[in-house]
């Protein structure tokens, strides 16, 4: 599995976190940076991130800023992009299971780094289950043709 993995400065730390993590469960990470503390914008790595999912070049994504908020906002901008942002294992697993979540969004201030890698885990682990669901994300995707 190959995931792309952004953050700002905001989330930088916990970025860095959950790549060791993805690492040790052997997953391959595409690290969009960013790799300090310096202020950047969060939509040059949502987008970054999200143009690695639609293209192929990452399974899913992983996007990491102060509430994960803005980073979802600005991948959902790219067409064929399902984020979310994410602050509980509960919802991630329903995220994949009925929307097919491919783009991950956590917020560093509002998320204990136990709980990310937690809620992680659920995110990689958890299948879209399809049925009734594909009929409803194929009505999400059908709205960006308009």
């Amino acid at each position: 599995m190959h995931i792309a993995l952004g953050a700002d400065h905001a989330g930088v730390e916990l970025k860095e976190a959950l790549k060791a993590h993805l690492e040790a469960r052997g997953v391959v990470v595409i690290d969009a940076g960013t790799h300090g503390a310096a202020s950047v914008d969060y939509p040059d790595f949502a987008q970054q991130v999200a143009y690695a999912v639609r293209e192929g070049r990452a399974d899913r994504g992983v996007l990491v800023c102060g509430s994960g908020i803005g980073m979802a906002i600005a991948a959902n901008k790219v067409a064929g992009i399902r984020a979310a942002a994410i602050g509980d294992v509960t919802a991630a697993q329903l995220a994949r299971e009925h929307n097919n979540l491919n783009v991950l969004a956590l917020g560093a201030r509002l998320t204990p780094p136990e709980t990310a890698r937690a809620i992680l885990d659920a995110f990689l682990d958890t299948p879209f289950a399809g049925g009734r669901h594909e009929q409803r994300v194929t009505k999400i995707h059908a709205g960006e043709a308009s």
